[in-house]
């Protein structure tokens, strides 16, 4: 028992340091995907991830990439479950990653919008909302896209500096 968890917690280490293949200045741990890493009683190491988004065409990757990991690192038997409810939010990514995100000129999101249960409400007026420009710090941004490379970002200029950024959106 003190073996398997000495491995779990081994295997956990390992896993934290896969990069996100989209947002490589991050880890899936720093990203807040990486929701779990157990080991069984048979010695097989059980990964959980969460995608950010259904249907995350980079989750094949982030699935790969632990995978190989892990059985880099002598572990033979690797298994990754993909982990849909509760759903991924933005306010999973670390105080790290959020700070990694700003050093690389990608805005960090705010606070998830927090919503009762039940149906989505539809909005169709605008939402007016301020995105800081992670190069000179002004609130004087304007959003130009709501999709950027990823379905997570969307694309902003700052007016004050007048450079274009990407923007992780709440979730």
């Amino acid at each position: 028992m003190v073996t398997t968890l000495l491995d779990a917690r081994r295997a956990r280490r390992i896993a934290e340091q896969v990069p996100d293949p989209e947002l490589p200045m991050l880890t899936l741990a720093d990203l807040g995907v990486l929701r779990g890493v157990e080991m069984t009683e048979g010695g097989t190491v059980v990964a959980s991830l969460t995608p950010t988004y259904s249907g995350c065409p980079a989750m094949a990757e982030m699935r790969a990439g632990v995978a190989a990991r892990l059985r880099d690192a002598g572990y033979a038997r690797v298994e990754i479950r993909t982990v849909l409810d509760p759903p991924w939010t933005s306010d999973w990514i670390t105080p790290a990653g959020r700070r990694k995100l700003a050093e690389h000129g990608i805005a960090p999101p705010g606070a998830a919008p927090v919503r009762a249960a039940g149906p989505v409400p539809l909005v169709l007026a605008p939402t007016r909302r301020s995105v800081p420009c992670p190069r000179c710090g002004s609130a004087d941004t304007e959003e130009t896209s709501r999709f950027a490379a990823t379905s997570c970002k969307a694309l902003w200029r700052c007016l004050a500096c007048r450079e274009p950024f990407e923007y992780v959106k709440e979730i």
